[in-house]
């Protein structure tokens, strides 16, 4: 039985008085690490911590809190309680963002066989812990997953129709398009075997807020699964950070999971952005020319700049968004996606040239061309525009 087993390990991982040290020889390393990802959420902080040290009595445990760089100084509330506290850790990332990616980043740095995944805002019943872990400690299950949409769960906490309709449809979404079983999908309340995490986390995608379908459907032999009804409870303090971004965030998961296999997502998106870019060149160009009387060149040269520029607002936005530029480094960053463009351009009308010079049909020449500026844009922009976070 875990809960008795771990009892003498749980005593030493107390909260000590202030300036007490700890007795590394007496505390292992925990059981189980219950990752925490965060943002503006510095109110939730000692509220969770308390609630956990009762939920999780008898058992050796630790939270592991991955903050966005919150503004409203989550991240070094969580330090402050973790330098009294040993069961608390904290990881503070900048020019990172994501609920799915903090997730991952947060089980990757467990040592305990078992991890778990909620959120830290105390909608998620904290006293199921020590039931999913026994569960996965008895028996073979790989996951256990807390639902709300089981005999004994409910989703009452949902603050409102929105929140509501997006978990039950995109849980419906995600089982039709990525294939894989579970009642609550869009749960993130979970608990799994860190060894089966570690075998499939290079083919995790980390795309938006919801991590337990990226997991099960990037798992390449099925995971067994149980699940345990949650009463998903009202939110404790702060706001919901549901917007615009993060429906988009999970069609980008769902997207990667049944195309990304044969073309990248944001590959597919910057192409996407291309062609609208080239109905707002056609639009500029036709209202500059015919409507306003310019004279071709200028009026071509004036809609480039145009089509340019709303591309990559839109990049910048959507396709990039976890990347996004701001400040002193939106300017760099349009000047260097002005330059990339102009030799993708060149690169374009180029190739073009010499294919059909060669004989080939000018469609086909013409899609060449397009294809070669499109894939220097795409790989030159986030390698040099919105190069990744070092």
């Amino acid at each position: 039985m875990v809960l008795a087993t771990n009892a003498p390990v749980q005593e030493s991982l107390r909260p000590r008085p202030e300036g007490t040290p700890v007795d590394q020889h007496s505390a292992a390393g925990p059981t189980l690490s219950i990752v925490v990802p965060t943002l503006n959420e510095r109110a939730n902080i000692a509220p969770l911590i308390d609630a956990l040290h009762r939920a999780m009595a008898g058992v050796a445990w630790e939270v592991i809190f991955v903050d966005d760089n919150s503004r409203d100084g989550t991240a070094q509330e969580a330090k402050n309680l973790a330098a009294r506290d040993p069961c608390v850790r904290c990881i503070r990332r900048i020019g990172r963002r994501g609920l799915a990616s903090a997730g991952v980043e947060g089980f990757l740095a467990s040592s305990a066989p078992y991890v778990a995944l909620m959120d830290g805002d105390l909608q998620h019943d904290e006293n199921l812990l020590p039931r999913m872990l026994e569960i996965l400690t008895s028996g073979d299950d790989d996951m256990v997953v807390a639902s709300r949409y089981i005999a004994g769960g409910s989703s009452a906490g949902l603050a409102d129709t929105e929140r509501a309709q997006l978990s039950k449809w995109g849980g419906l979404l995600a089982n039709r398009m990525l294939g894989i079983p579970g009642s609550d999908l869009m749960s993130g309340f979970f608990m799994m075997r860190r060894e089966a995490f570690d075998v499939l986390a290079p083919r995790l995608s980390a795309q938006g807020f919801k991590l337990l379908a990226d997991i099960l459907s990037s798992a390449e032999t099925p995971l067994k699964v149980a699940e345990v009804p949650l009463q998903f409870r009202a939110r404790h303090a702060g706001e919901s950070k549901l917007d615009a971004g993060v429906k988009l965030d999970f069609l980008m998961l769902l997207l990667d999971k049944t195309v990304g296999r044969f073309v990248p997502v944001r590959f597919l998106l910057f192409s996407l952005v291309g062609t609208f870019g080239l109905a707002v060149h056609l639009a500029a160009l036709g209202l500059l020319h015919l409507v306003l009387g310019a004279q071709f060149a200028l009026a071509q040269g004036a809609a480039a700049a145009i089509a340019m520029t709303t591309n990559f607002v839109v990049n910048n936005t959507v396709t990039y968004r976890d990347r996004k530029l701001k400040g002193i480094r939106l300017l760099r960053g349009l000047l260097t996606f002005y330059g990339i463009c102009s030799i993708g351009f060149i690169a374009n009308v180029g190739v073009a040239n010499a294919i059909f010079g060669g004989g080939v049909d000018w469609v086909l020449s013409g899609i060449a061309g397009a294809c070669v500026g499109a894939v220097w844009n795409f790989a030159a922009s986030s390698a040099l525009t919105w190069k990744p976070a070092p």
